[in-house]
């Protein structure tokens, strides 16, 4: 298993746990995910991370689950091949046609799995095993079969999180007209 952080950072030598800026709801018993850890993403949930830090996005793909009408709904018209779409608004475009990563491969071993998209949290400080530069995140985004698309706004896509698809919402904040 590979599992990764991405950063704009191009430095870090090592990770150490930290709590998150924003505390999030928690399921009783797993509050202890607001508090100092390492995060890291498993490799077939890459795609999540392959944006400028602050872009907000918002990644839907089929699962198990997924009924034929709701994956005909929202990924019908997706290239053959695709295993996931990728929106972010048309002002993001530039920036992300300019932006390079960091992806840092991290140590498996040190991690658990905490069942929500591929997300997987250490206690301990962690030293990347690997260190690739990623400066054409489109191409990334096409590697992890990921159809990118821009939209003026992301709003109209929120009835996903009312079907039986996986979405993924991230800086949704930094959104125009996201309530």
């Amino acid at each position: 298993m590979h599992l990764f952080h991405f950063s704009d950072d191009s430095d870090i030598d090592r990770f150490d746990p930290r709590p998150v800026r924003t505390p999030a709801p928690r399921r009783p018993g797993m509050d202890w995910l607001n508090g100092p850890l390492v995060w890291a993403i498993a490799e077939d949930h890459q795609q999540l991370y392959l944006f400028p830090r602050e872009c907000p996005r918002i990644v839907m793909w089929a699962h198990a689950g997924t009924s034929a009408s709701d994956r005909q709904a929202w990924l019908g018209d997706a290239a053959p091949g695709t295993s996931a779409i990728a929106y972010i608004e048309a002002r993001w475009m530039e920036r992300l046609a300019q932006a390079a990563l960091t992806r840092y491969e991290l140590p498996s071993e040190h991690f658990v799995d905490i069942d929500d998209a591929g997300m997987w949290v250490s206690r301990d400080a962690v030293v990347p095993r690997d260190v690739v530069r990623l400066s054409d995140l489109r191409a990334a985004l096409a590697a992890c079969r990921t159809e990118l698309r821009a939209v003026d706004s992301l709003v109209p896509l929120k009835p996903v999180w009312q079907s039986s698809m996986h979405a993924s919402g991230i800086r949704l904040r930094n959104a125009a007209d996201w309530a």
